[in-house]
């Protein structure tokens, strides 16, 4: 039960989880965009979301749980559960729709998702880079910046959300660190790779 603990708001969380037996989860790049629409659907709403990934077999997310807020109006048609809960609902919801557009049956995603509470500054720093790293780390493309379903270009947007920009600053200080620490993180792999 230690590798699935309680969501608690306000906690900082890497989520991820992969297909059942590593089946591949995304098949299409309409698989892509209908998981990130149900993700903003059901998920976005309980939680502040800082780096995503989403690669064929498996998905990594790092967010952070919303406070409740008793004094928020909440819209009827979005009913907003507790995170674990619309986690839930996004899973499902995408393996009956995936389920019938190729023709499959059963569960898709391994049970119960995996979490990991982030316990600093630098264990969360360490996270968003790995996430972003993550396609590299597969052989998917040389750069996060090449991969299209990451959160990495988000952080380089002309619209980017402000709480990226803050949260930017408050934890790599400018874009240039961002970059120098990611690309630091892809050369440290390229180093152990050579090593094994």
């Amino acid at each position: 039960m230690q590798d699935h603990p309680k969501l608690i708001p306000g906690r900082l969380y890497h989520i991820y989880n992969r297909g059942i037996n590593s089946c591949a989860i995304f098949r299409e790049e309409e698989n892509y965009r209908y998981f990130v629409w149900l993700y903003g659907k059901h998920v976005a709403p309980v939680v502040e979301t800082y780096a995503w990934a989403l690669l064929p077999t498996h998905f990594h997310f790092l967010v952070q749980l919303r406070e409740p807020n008793p004094d928020r109006v909440q819209n009827p048609v979005r009913v907003i559960g507790d995170a674990s809960h619309q986690l839930s609902i996004l899973f499902n919801a995408y393996a009956q729709a995936l389920n019938k557009r190729v023709n499959r049956h059963g569960s898709l995603f391994e049970r119960p998702f995996k979490r990991k509470p982030i316990s600093s500054d630098n264990h969360m720093m360490n996270t968003l880079i790995y996430i972003h790293n993550n396609p590299v780390h597969h052989g998917y493309c040389r750069h996060p910046s090449e991969y299209g379903w990451s959160s990495y270009n988000d952080y380089f947007s002309e619209n980017q959300h402000p709480k990226l920009i803050e949260f930017q600053k408050q934890f790599f200080e400018d874009r240039e660190n961002f970059v120098y620490l990611h690309e630091h993180a892809l050369k440290k792999l390229e180093e152990d790779d050579l090593l094994d």
